[in-house]
């Protein structure tokens, strides 16, 4: 399958290039990002998102927006580098993998003591290993996810988990991807996941192009098509995942996972083990970023509401651990009660 590549190094190593995701599916534009304020901003319009892609974006964007720095006495060089981490870790405040990645990058800093030149080398190193354990993450979630995927499974999934969002396959539609690589027939429903529209837009998208059956269905059918028959299993993504196991993902989704409780389809959610934040006991410790107005009254330019209604615009919802099934990780499979860590192959 041709997967996209959402996040990778440019071709000269001097930027981080991305597939701007604003433009989707209309327009296929890729954009090198060199500056702490290309970063932060790809990374606060969307033009980056997803868990996944946008740790590693910070990750390569910590480095590139640091080189120009390079002929620093080592001491400025530091204190540019911790104002840049911060800027960058900083940019969406509720995936954890932002933080994790921009972190683990310092903390390699943070082991060399020589001059500039040295710090980046290593930093880019890191950068580069974070992705590309991204790939083989993705691989393992697919393969484990695959299990729960049996031929002619019909899926529902929210937002885009795929390509788009990770480094490598994807998490939410790894298991998918690596079914139909079997031979299996799997059909999915895209939620077209307002307001906006990361379902019908990317995943649709991304779906399509690799020749898997989609049907795109606005947020509020989701109960109907349950209703009729028409989803055997749900699989989501996340942003943070607290100790307990309440999850962090893309507003509606708390939404389906109750729809899916009601009707007695299971409910996984697929994402890297990083996404799991061990000093987050709760969701209710969770900060959930709220978003410009207009991405809901006027989405993509167009006022769909009148000049000055009160708006509120969460940007993720939180679902109880007890509503999900499994969490897919590419550690293992997890189970209520959640203790992370011990992990088990676990059947359907």
């Amino acid at each position: 399958m041709d997967m996209p590549q959402a996040v990778r190094w440019s071709p000269d190593g001097t930027a981080v290039r991305i597939i701007d995701q604003r433009r989707l599916p209309t327009d296929f534009i890729e954009t090198d990002l060199q500056t702490v304020a290309e970063v932060c901003e790809a990374i606060r319009t969307l033009a980056v998102r997803g868990a996944p892609a946008i740790g590693i974006c910070g990750a390569m964007g910590l480095v590139v927006s640091t080189e120009p720095a390079h002929a620093l006495s080592i001491d400025d060089f530091r204190r540019r580098l911790h104002e840049n981490a911060q800027a960058i870790r900083s940019a969406r405040p509720t995936a954890v993998n932002l933080a994790w990645a921009v972190d683990r990058v310092m903390a390699r800093a943070s082991e060399i003591a020589g001059d500039p030149t040295q710090l980046l080398r290593a930093m880019r190193n890191e950068a580069t290993a974070i992705l590309e354990e991204d790939r083989e993450m993705c691989r393992r979630i697919g393969v484990l996810g695959a299990e729960f995927l049996r031929d002619g499974a019909r899926v529902l999934t929210h937002c885009n988990a795929g390509a788009l969002a990770t480094g490598g396959m994807g998490t939410a539609l790894a298991p998918i991807y690596e079914a139909v690589r079997a031979g299996r027939r799997i059909a999915v429903f895209a939620d077209e996941t307002r307001p906006l529209l990361q379902g019908s837009r990317l995943t649709a998208w991304e779906l399509s192009r690799a020749g898997i059956p989609v049907t795109v269905i606005a947020d509020n059918m989701a109960a109907s098509v349950m209703q009729g028959g028409g989803v055997d299993l749900c699989i989501v993504g996340a942003d943070r995942i607290a100790a307990n196991g309440d999850v962090a993902n893309k507003i509606g989704t708390y939404g389906v996972a109750v729809l899916a409780h009601h009707h007695g389809i299971p409910l996984y959610v697929a994402a890297p083990t990083s996404t799991i934040d061990p000093a987050t006991p709760t969701g209710a410790d969770i900060t959930i970023e709220h978003r410009d107005p207009a991405e809901v009254t006027a989405p993509f330019g167009v006022a769909i509401a009148p000049e000055g209604a009160a708006v509120h615009n969460p940007a993720f919802d939180i679902t109880p651990a007890t509503l999900v099934t499994a969490i897919i990780t590419d550690q293992g499979v997890f189970r209520a009660p959640y203790a992370f860590g011990v992990a088990t192959r676990s059947s359907p």
